[in-house]
C-alpha cells in the first residue's frame, strides 16, 4: 500500500520495508521541495544531490552561478543512481547530515 505524501509526484512501483520511506514507511515530509542531480550513490541508502542556482550580487547588479551538495535518504523502492535527476523533499533529521528524502527520479 502506498501512502499519499501530499506532493505532486509519481509514487514508486516497487514495494519496500524501509521505515524511513515516505511512501511505505512512517516518515512525514514537509518544507522545501528541491531538485538536483545525483553525484554520488556510494553510501548505504544515501545519495549526494548537487543543486545549481544563481545568486544576485547587489553591488554589481549581476548574477553568479553557485552550487551546493545536499545529502538525501534514498529508499530501496526508488533506488536513485549517480547521474539521475531527482526531486527531494525536506523531512525530519535522519542523521547528522540527512534532512531530505528522495521522492521521485525525474524524467
Amino acid at each position: 500500500m502506498v501512502r499519499d505524501i501530499g506532493l505532486d509526484v509519481q509514487p514508486p512501483t516497487k514495494e519496500c520495508a524501509d521505515p524511513s520511506c515516505p511512501f511505505h514507511g512512517t516518515l512525514p515530509v514537509r518544507g522545501q521541495v528541491l531538485s538536483g542531480k545525483v553525484v554520488s550513490d556510494k553510501m548505504d541508502r544515501t545519495v549526494v544531490v548537487q543543486r545549481a542556482f544563481v545568486k544576485k550580487i547587489a553591488k554589481y547588479e549581476r548574477y553568479e552561478k553557485r552550487k551546493t551538495k545536499v545529502h538525501a535518504h534514498n529508499p530501496p523502492c526508488i533506488a536513485a543512481k549517480a547521474g539521475d535527476n531527482v526531486i527531494i523533499a525536506e523531512c525530519r533529521p535522519l542523521s547528522k547530515t540527512k534532512s531530505y528524502v528522495v521522492v521521485e527520479v525525474a524524467k
